[in-house]
């Protein structure tokens, strides 16, 4: 498999991963999502303030083959928000877990992290699709 799995991120079965920083995860969608998706051309962003539900839908991502829905991997209200992707959503497609995070979360229940899968569960979840 060539596609990339960072050990030190949490992933979604939805295909979104979460890097923890303290009580906050800065949030993308994963390399495998990227290659499924072929070119990115528009990301919907929640505005900064916006409260996510884990699990819940907060945006979309379109690409030249699918309209894909975007889903929460944590709960927690929107600090930030990466507006390049605006202009420039094919970073998802380059850099997945760099350049391509879609925004970054204060966490309202760090608990919600114990459901979101390691690495190698992924890894699995991939292997078994």
């Amino acid at each position: 498999m060539s596609e990339k799995i960072p050990s030190e991120l949490k992933y979604t079965e939805e295909h979104e991963w979460a890097r923890l920083q303290g009580s906050s995860a800065v949030v993308g969608v994963t390399d495998h999502a990227q290659g499924s998706l072929g070119d990115v051309v528009y990301v919907e962003l929640p505005k900064v303030g916006a409260t996510l539900t884990k699990g819940k839908q907060f945006g979309v991502i379109e690409s030249t083959k699918a309209v894909s829905e975007l889903y929460a991997p944590l709960s927690g209200k929107v600090l930030k928000v990466n507006s390049d992707l605006t202009d420039n959503p094919t970073d998802i497609n380059t850099d997945p877990y760099g350049d391509g995070w879609i925004l970054e979360l204060e966490l309202t229940d760090t608990q919600e992290v114990s459901g979101l899968l390691s690495a190698e569960a992924y890894a699995d979840l991939l292997k078994n699709a």
